[in-house]
């Protein structure tokens, strides 16, 4: 194979989660001009719109979708079904933070907050997983991508968030763990039927925090900054490509070595 073909996603048909969040605006963009048809999915109809718009591009498709709601990816996967050939990748990228997320101790953490974000976390990447990965197993390929946390590694830190409003409880915690070893479950469960599972786990994405949450994540971050969205492309493309045909069950860590002290 020619190096310079090992990660080209030209001609691969991508479905993307979470495809309206920072994030997914980003993997949304780079997966377009690499030549990729990207189904893009949010429970967000008018910002699907919206980034339709901004995207312009006729290999660009977009679905309202509710990743908790097992009839709203049945609908899914006969749209699929129907409208494309195969699918080659799927990224999970969605995550539920709730109002009250932040102020939560686990101590008095609501049980429907834990219930929606255990649902959309967890469950729906499972149901993504179930689903889409029927399809995939029955074309005997495909690489599914989903998005871990640091925080299913490790435990938040309480010294980060002493001074600043926001907050990471148990409940994200917990849900994110989870998806880290479906992720490692389905990865090996699936390798000798073409299907790739493997996690990727971003930490500490800059989306315009307060300063003083920034001066003390880059006083924690063998980095010394937060990480920038655009930094989690070369992974996904690395995943998606033909560049990592003999890895699954693994978790790669873009997280600027936050969990290696």
């Amino acid at each position: 194979m020619r190096v310079d073909s090992l990660f080209s996603l030209r001609d691969k048909i991508v479905v993307l989660t979470g495809a309206c969040g920072l994030i997914g605006k980003e993997l949304s963009s780079a997966l377009i001009k690499s030549g990729s048809t990207v189904i893009a999915l949010d429970i967000n109809l008018d910002a699907l719109q919206e980034l339709s718009i901004e995207i312009n591009s006729p290999k660009f498709h977009t679905r309202e979708i509710d990743v908790s709601s097992a009839d709203s990816i049945v609908s899914l996967v006969g749209y699929l079904n129907s409208e494309f050939s195969s699918i080659d990748v799927l990224i999970n990228n969605h995550q539920f933070k709730p109002i009250g997320f932040c102020e939560a101790t686990p101590e008095n953490f609501p049980d429907e907050l834990w219930d929606q974000i255990i649902d959309v976390n967890l469950t729906g990447t499972y149901l993504m997983c179930k689903n889409i990965g029927k399809i995939m197993l029955a074309q005997k390929y495909g690489s599914i991508i989903n998005f871990a946390s640091t925080y299913g590694v490790v435990s938040s830190n309480p010294d980060l968030y002493s001074d600043n409003s926001l907050g990471n409880p148990l409940a994200y915690s917990v849900s994110k763990g989870g998806v880290l070893m479906l992720s490692k479950y389905l990865g090996v469960h699936w390798a000798s039927q073409g299907v790739r599972v493997n996690c990727i786990t971003p930490h500490g994405v800059f989306n315009n925090h307060e300063e003083s949450f920034v001066r003390r994540f880059s006083e924690k971050s063998p980095m010394k900054r937060m990480m920038l969205a655009n930094e989690i492309v070369g992974s996904i493309i690395y995943l998606s490509s033909d560049a990592s045909t003999y890895v699954t069950g693994t978790n790669l860590f873009v997280e600027g070595g936050w969990t290696s002290w």
